[in-house]
């Protein structure tokens, strides 16, 4: 006898098996799925761990913006929060019709918008060239050497600059005993933001470009072998295979960045602000902590706070959906 006629599957026939299998995979209840995922449970665990402790917890404490808090209103820290007084928005009516704290958001934008042209495609032009570079001896020795300050603390970057080019540093001394002028640097209120800059290039922008790198690695060396058989020449290869290899995670970190941008530092700004004056390197958060901590205007430090990161969430959506529409994931697919 003959062996009965093998029949081919449809498509719409093999659609409808794989339609009935998906849904059974997901039925899995939730101790099965403890079960089956427990260990990546286990590693995520340290990490959650610290997100609650050192940033959802101490969210409670925004509730000070809409108070007149006073840390001795009670015998612990939970009934200061419950004595305290209640004002409602008068904490951000203080702030809105202070010209001081404006002046802080128009420096702090200011400093954001220049960072974002002269100091964000550095890391990206420093790991494109480090990526040129064919020796990996070199090329280690050169990484290392590059993000090596990103680990040095802004007191010592300050000091190194201070020392190279105040008043009474190398270079300083230098032109001096050549009988020339001496240009003011580390005290110009004019020239700050060029100054801070580069302070946060030389310490940064090493570190930064590790991001980068790795999104080169990811790069398939194979689309470069078949573009030089082309004929296409570095530059070529370059823009069309290097840059766009980079832009999701270059898009991913401008977004970062821009949702950040009225958070541009601390330590930085406080350790020169009497050098410049006021006027040049207030900041927010310079602004939190001389008109709200160091005067115990707790309540008014609260709310600045909540003002940034308010301004910072609307900024990443916004810029989110700015890249959706030019074809980008951003930093979450569009649902």
């Amino acid at each position: 006898m003959s062996a009965p006629p093998i029949v081919a599957e449809s498509a719409p026939d093999t659609k409808r098996k794989k339609a009935k299998v998906s849904p059974q995979r997901q039925q899995l209840s939730f101790g099965a799925r403890l079960r089956r995922d427990w260990p990546l449970l286990l590693m995520c665990f340290p990490a959650m761990a610290l997100l609650a402790v050192f940033h959802y917890l101490p969210a409670l404490g925004n509730v000070i913006a809409f108070q007149d808090y006073n840390p001795f209103a009670g015998d612990n820290p939970l009934e200061a929060f419950l004595y305290s007084e209640w004002i409602g928005f008068g904490n951000f009516e203080y702030l809105f019709k202070n010209p001081s704290f404006w002046d802080a958001v128009v420096n702090t934008l200011s400093i954001t918008a220049f960072q974002l042209v002269f100091y964000f495609p550095i890391p990206i032009i420093l790991a494109i060239l480090l990526n040129s570079i064919m020796s990996p001896r070199l090329r280690s020795l050169v990484q290392s050497v590059v993000y090596l300050p990103h680990f040095f603390s802004w007191v010592l970057v300050v000091s190194l600059f201070q020392m190279m080019l105040g008043g009474a540093g190398l270079i300083a001394q230098t032109l001096r005993q050549s009988g020339m002028a001496v240009p003011d640097i580390m005290t110009n209120p004019d020239t700050f933001v060029f100054l801070i800059t580069s302070q946060a290039v030389w310490k940064d922008a090493g570190w930064g470009m590790i991001v980068f790198l790795a999104a080169l690695a990811a790069i398939d060396p194979s689309l470069y072998e078949a573009s030089a058989a082309d004929g296409a020449g570095r530059w070529r290869r370059l823009w069309h295979i290097t840059l766009p290899g980079l832009r999701p995670v270059i898009v991913l970190l401008l977004i970062l960045r821009l949702g950040d941008a009225l958070n541009v530092g601390f330590e930085q700004f406080v350790l020169q602000r009497e050098a410049v004056g006021r006027d040049a390197a207030e900041v927010l958060d310079t602004y939190v902590y001389y008109q709200g901590i160091a005067v115990q205007q707790w309540g008014v430090g609260a709310a600045a706070g909540l003002f940034k990161a308010v301004v910072g969430l609307l900024l990443i959506i916004g810029a989110n959906k700015i890249a959706h529409r030019f074809g980008e994931q951003g930093i979450y697919s569009k649902s």
